[in-house]
């Protein structure tokens, strides 16, 4: 007996192998990380916050640009970025998407409308508003979507850009991807205000809480912020709830919370739960759901070798992609 969705079993399968991708991807780069020191510099892994890229994205036209801050792997994965380019990127490598140049937290692709990763706390949300103008300007019917995690939500550049996007009724779509804990603090100890998405009342601007750990719920609350948006009514504020399973980086020992209460959120895991669906309803096969992990870890092991055998940068790309002022006197040739 099958029971009775609000989504296809198009739509559960693509869920599935995308968070799947994400997911054995971050692991696969974590274990480069820490055991085999290909990778360096500051990591930041999405384990656990699948449900919010996949959802997103089956709310969304492909065209629709995504900004996020540094936690940009899954985002940038969903968006259809090539692993190889991904891996190669983390390895510091010439052919990754920003050819070796920033690394984990400065994912880039204009191809894919994913406009990066940002290492300023909060500058994402913005540029995320630029973009959206930028949208409206050309009359595109696009909408721009804005990520920030709990700790950017108390940075001064959301409130100048809540009041101006409603002013102007931009299309953007403001997403904080509340894990809980900026960096290792918790909500309760930064602000009185909890609910995070109560913040855009001050400028009456529409927004939820919406469950993280559920694909669907992320899809239903995106989408219906992505018609007010394309209907000229302006921004939403999403605060959509999550947790990440590791720490703020892959470094952090993760002292401030128990093993108990992670556990508690691995219960949820927006992968299990789809998988749990998409054998309830039988769209597909134990061995259908086997070939789709052998061939997303077949996909992620290439990466790798892709990495490996990637050349690195070579000396005279130093200067490259980057903006100079030939007036600047101190620049010695």
């Amino acid at each position: 007996m099958t029971v009775a969705t609000k989504f296809s079993k198009e739509t559960y399968l693509y869920w599935y192998e995308l968070m799947q991708l994400i997911r054995q991807f971050e692991l696969k780069s974590e274990e480069m990380y820490k055991m085999a020191g290909k990778i360096r510099g500051f990591f930041h892994v999405y384990n656990g916050q699948e449900a919010i890229a996949a959802g997103c994205m089956t709310a969304t036209k492909q065209e629709d640009p995504f900004i996020t801050g540094y936690r940009d792997h899954g985002l940038g994965l969903a968006k259809g970025m090539s692993p190889n380019a991904c891996m190669a990127e983390l390895y510091g490598k010439a052919t990754g998407c920003a050819k070796g140049k920033g690394g984990s937290m400065h994912f880039f692709s204009k191809e894919h409308y994913f406009f990066g990763g940002h290492g300023i706390v909060g500058a994402q949300i913005g540029t995320a508003t630029g973009l959206a103008f930028a949208e409206k300007y050309k009359e595109s019917g696009n909408v721009a979507l804005g990520f920030f995690g709990d700790g950017a939500a108390r940075q001064g550049m959301l409130h100048e850009t809540f009041n101006l996007a409603m002013t102007w009724k931009l299309p953007v779509i403001y997403i904080c991807e509340n894990n809980q804990y900026a960096m290792g603090t918790s909500i309760e100890r930064t602000s009185n205000v909890v609910d995070i998405y109560k913040l855009a009342e001050a400028y009456q601007m529409p927004s939820e809480k919406v469950d993280g750990m559920s694909p669907e719920a992320v899809h239903e609350a995106v989408a219906r912020a992505a018609k007010r948006a394309r209907d000229g009514e302006g921004p939403t504020l999403l605060e959509i709830k999550t947790y990440r399973y590791k720490g703020h980086s892959v470094s952090d020992p993760q002292k401030y919370r128990t093993k108990e209460e992670v556990d508690e959120y691995k219960a949820k895991d927006p992968i299990t739960q789809v998988l749990a669906t998409i054998k309830k309803n039988k769209y597909a096969t134990e061995a259908d759901i086997a070939a789709i992990d052998a061939r997303i870890n077949a996909v992620v092991e290439e990466s790798v070798k892709f990495a490996e055998e990637s050349p690195w940068p070579s000396d005279d790309e130093l200067l490259k992609d980057v903006y100079v002022d030939q007036n600047y006197p101190f620049i010695v040739d």
